[in-house]
């Protein structure tokens, strides 16, 4: 993924008009090309921010869009209005865009020359009034858009465009992102079911269903001599148990492991896909449920979901793909126990086995215990707690009518005692709110199960996501009242059925 980013542009468009005479345009030109250079000196940017030239006619400006549209590199565009760039100029390119797009609404000079200030000064910086007339068209035109204010130095301000430009890294990931299906979904659950058609017309997903004989026949070609590479790499990065270690009893089940990883990774690799789900109902010709070779692709960047939940494989390869080169990791996640003591509730987090050791606070332990579920032999995995701190749990669901994606914020702390006998990773974290109001918002709004659970992302990613995409956005956090949240999904239930027809 950080080869690509090399590749990936953000395009810095800024308006005027020919009102102004060239004096002023090169002016314009002059100073864009110093906002994007100080853009670019900010360590804060994850791809490359690219000066164009300022636009002044909707020739210019189409062709400035419709080249952004069909441009691979470019992911979006950032457009600012220096002068004041009539907006009826903006209808056609904006009709043709096909990227996500921001406006930067900053003015060049920070302060006012209060003893030299005069007309000419007047006419070259009028992005106060220059923004509010291009942020009528793009109201009006019902644009979904990311509007940033302040001054471009500022570092708040730097911090929201390089998070947005996040983003459009993720939604440039979501085109096309490719999900393999290991079989179905599990049998008779409901969530983990979705329109697929629809999940690629909003999101870009191609979802592509294979038998487990497709996968066996990659593991039978993996060679010894590419397991005992692996499980030399196992030994480097882990705390090996010592029944897993050559000769000893459990060594061939973690051997089993690496071969599934590398034969999975060969399959993903192959055929271009970026996240997989697998289903430890349907595991015809496999010994094991993929366990550690799960929590290993994911640690490579690979979107996973377990059950055959697609959409949260999909969505975990977005959120991993957001925050590379953050602090904090990202996993597969799954609510999965309570602790209730009165004050002090929380949730405990784990799932059977893929959880990924990007979120662990400590070396990983690698152990074989049996799953207890689904009559196959007993996995390798990874056992570990979570870091702590500041977190979120991301979901997407398939409403029918609609997609919605719900995000909760939690606070991950440590556990409040050794759980010596727990034989998976796992996370313990109390729910904004609360325990009480969070789990009843989050299922009053349909949320999952199953969820993308990051401490490197915060709400505000995923709102501008699922902005890009235009679906419905609930946030749960620390300001969240149920009764009120009971009113915005009955709110929002109308707005999607009307907004077809605005």
């Amino acid at each position: 993924m950080n080869n690509k980013l090399n590749e990936m542009e953000v395009w810095f468009v800024t308006g005027s008009q020919h009102l102004y005479g060239p004096k002023t345009l090169q002016q314009v030109d002059a100073d864009s090309e110093k906002i994007v250079e100080g853009l670019n000196n900010s360590e804060k940017m994850p791809v490359k921010i690219v000066f164009k030239p300022v636009v002044k006619t909707p020739d210019e400006i189409l062709d400035i869009c419709v080249e952004a549209s069909s441009n691979k590199n470019c992911i979006g565009i950032i457009t600012w209005m220096h002068t004041f760039s009539p907006a009826k100029m903006w209808i056609g390119g904006l009709k043709a865009l096909s990227k996500p797009y921001m406006h930067l609404h900053t003015q060049f000079n920070r302060d006012l020359p209060w003893s030299e200030i005069d007309m000419d000064y007047m006419n070259l910086h009028q992005s106060a009034h220059g923004g509010r007339e291009y942020g009528f068209i793009n109201a009006r035109m019902r644009k979904n858009r990311k509007v940033v204010v302040g001054h471009w130095q500022n570092e708040e301000v730097q911090t929201q465009v390089a998070n947005w430009c996040r983003t459009t890294i993720g939604w440039a990931d979501s085109q096309g992102l490719k999900v393999a299906r290991f079989g179905d979904n599990m049998r008779e659950v409901a969530v983990t079911e979705g329109d697929k058609v629809e999940a690629q017309i909003k999101f870009g997903w191609h979802i592509h269903g294979y038998s487990l004989g497709d996968l066996v026949a990659y593991v039978e070609k993996v060679t010894e001599e590419e397991v005992d590479t692996l499980y030399k790499e196992y030994e480097q990065l882990y705390e090996v148990a010592d029944n897993c270690k050559p000769g000893a009893e459990y060594h061939g089940n973690v051997r089993v492991q690496a071969r599934y990883e590398i034969a999975l990774k060969r399959f993903m690799e192959d055929g271009g896909f970026k996240a997989f789900t697998t289903n430890f109902e349907n595991l015809t010709g496999l010994s094991q449920l993929p366990g550690l070779a799960s929590q290993r692709l994911m640690a490579a960047g690979y979107g996973f979901g377990a059950e055959g939940d697609w959409k949260q494989a999909a969505l975990l390869r977005i959120v991993k793909t957001m925050s590379v080169g953050m602090k904090g990791g990202s996993s597969f996640m799954e609510d999965y126990t309570y602790h209730l003591e009165p004050g002090n509730e929380a949730v405990l987090g784990a799932h059977m086995l893929e959880i990924c050791p990007t979120i662990a606070a400590k070396k990983p332990r690698l152990e074989v215990q049996s799953l207890g579920i689904g009559g196959k032999d007993a996995p390798a995995r990874l056992i570990f707690e979570s870091a702590t701190g500041d977190a979120m749990n991301v979901t997407v669901i398939d409403m029918g009518s609609r997609f919605r994606i719900i995000v909760n914020t939690l606070d991950v702390i440590e556990p409040l005692a050794q759980m010596p006998k727990l034989p998976v990773a796992s996370a313990y974290w109390k729910t904004h709110p609360n325990l009480a109001d969070g789990a009843a918002a989050w299922i009053y709004a349909g949320g999952t199960h199953h969820s993308a659970f990051t401490l490197a992302l915060t709400p505000d990613f995923i709102e501008t996501f699922a902005e890009h995409a235009d679906v419905e956005y609930i946030l749960i956090d620390k300001n969240t009242k149920v009764d009120e949240l009971k009113k915005e999904l009955r709110w929002n239930d109308l707005y999607y059925l009307l907004a077809k027809g605005l």
